[in-house]
């Protein structure tokens, strides 16, 4: 991925690219060269600590303040593709306000804010640093929301997948969607408690205290949907492993009786078939009445079976 650092500014309610950076807009970097950082930590005074830990793909949540900058770091999910071991994952996301500027900083190109610089949702000023922020954890919030109805759909197809298989590969499925949702609710959790200190930061949020309990409703609906969809997914894996193992007993079962129905005319055919006197075997219909016998044992196989309910 190469990579990107660009700057736009909100002009007449839309977002504006800008060839250059300007005082109150919004610098959004991905996955920045070495002298890249060089220049956001001297032209825009981002701490380096600051910088790694957005770009770290471990680092957890938190909100941190050193000389003129606020760092927010928070996880959001991210879609690796179907034919991926995790389905969905989750990834750190920067946002650094200082005096002039606030700044993004993510190591993907992530749909959280290509969604805002689309227009797919609104954002009405990059100069209110707040309410940007907010915003951000917003869609945040959203896309999650968005991923978990997926990820829905997805366990709904599979569920009827599940009901005629005989394979383990709609369980592998389920198994890499369980994980998926584990990381949701880790990276979730986390998220709410940041914006639970967010809370305290009243100078940081200004007015839009209002928003910030919006945010933390969407955030914790989030959450709540991810307990509900894991709690599911682990009957479902449990349940339909067991129609899994049913589905291939009835493979078995119907493979044993053929081989037995097969068996008894091949019986049947090779008693007459010795070199020594048999019954008819002078008689022009002699061919005939085996055939007949093979279809009447093969007849009797059948009534026996259905009677001990075995077919």
């Amino acid at each position: 991925m190469t990579a990107v650092i660009q700057f736009y500014a909100c002009e007449n309610q839309s977002l504006e690219r800008k060839l250059l950076p300007e005082t109150g807009c919004w610098i959004d970097a991905v996955r920045p060269s070495n002298e890249e950082r060089h220049v956001l930590r001297d032209q825009y005074q981002i701490p380096r600590d600051f910088l790694a830990y957005a770009l770290d793909p471990d680092e957890r949540p938190r909100l941190e303040h050193e000389g003129n900058c606020t760092m927010l770091l928070l996880q959001v999910s991210h879609w690796l593709g179907h034919d991926s071991l995790t389905p969905y994952d989750t990834v750190p996301l920067g946002v650094f306000l200082t005096p002039d500027h606030v700044m993004t900083l993510c190591a993907h190109r992530h749909t959280v804010l290509l969604d805002l610089k689309r227009g797919k949702f609104k954002l009405s000023s990059t100069t209110d640093q707040g309410k940007f922020l907010l915003q951000v954890l917003w869609r945040t919030a959203q896309r999650y929301l968005l991923d978990l109805r997926s990820i829905d759909r997805r366990l709904e197809s599979l569920e009827e997948r599940l009901s005629k298989s005989t394979k383990n590969k709609e369980l592998l499925e389920l198994m890499r969607l369980e994980k998926s949702l584990v990381y949701f609710k880790t990276a979730l959790r986390a998220n709410l408690g940041l914006l639970e200190r967010l809370r305290t930061e009243t100078a940081l949020i200004g007015e839009h205290s209002a928003m910030l309990e919006d945010v933390m409703i969407e955030t914790a609906q989030a959450l709540e949907m991810t307990d509900i969809a894991l709690s599911i997914l682990g009957t479902t894996t449990s349940a339909f492993a067991a129609v899994i193992g049913n589905n291939l007993n009835e493979v078995v079962r119907m493979l044993t009786i053929v081989t037995v129905m097969v068996a008894l005319p091949t019986w049947i055919t090779g008693v007459f078939g010795m070199n020594v006197p048999l019954p008819w075997q002078n008689e022009p219909w002699g061919f005939a009445a085996v055939m007949a016998l093979c279809v009447l044992a093969v007849l009797g196989l059948l009534a026996l079976l259905k009677n001990r309910g075995w077919l």
